[in-house]
């Protein structure tokens, strides 16, 4: 019983990190998408869920929430952000339903 759990322990946070990662990057390549001269958050927004639904599949897609993050500069030059938020697959019950925000940023071409 022991080992079974342990074993479900580490499956729980093997999901968890890929799904991090996944994420993390899904949200860096829309935000890079979206600071092109040509196209906008809105654009950003939908290349971060194809990212996601590409990775993780359709239905974790559906589940999280992609939003533009709060308006940022750095060096007094504009930045674009996407955030994703939302609830990790959960494989391990009394790991209970963990949540996750992450963010990407890129510079906007002017």
């Amino acid at each position: 019983m022991l080992l079974l759990t342990l074993f479900l322990g580490v499956l729980q946070l093997a999901f968890s990190l890929h799904t991090r990662n996944v994420l993390v990057s899904a949200a860096q390549e829309g935000a890079r998408y979206a600071a092109n001269a040509d196209r906008g958050p809105a654009d950003g927004i939908a290349r971060t869920r194809q990212a996601i639904a590409d990775a993780l599949g359709p239905d974790v897609a559906a589940r999280m929430a992609v939003t533009e993050a709060p308006p940022t500069t750095a060096g007094g030059a504009p930045v674009v952000g996407i955030q994703v938020r939302g609830r990790l697959p959960l494989v391990f019950l009394p790991a209970g339903p963990m949540s996750i925000t992450v963010t990407g940023h890129a510079l906007e071409e002017g």
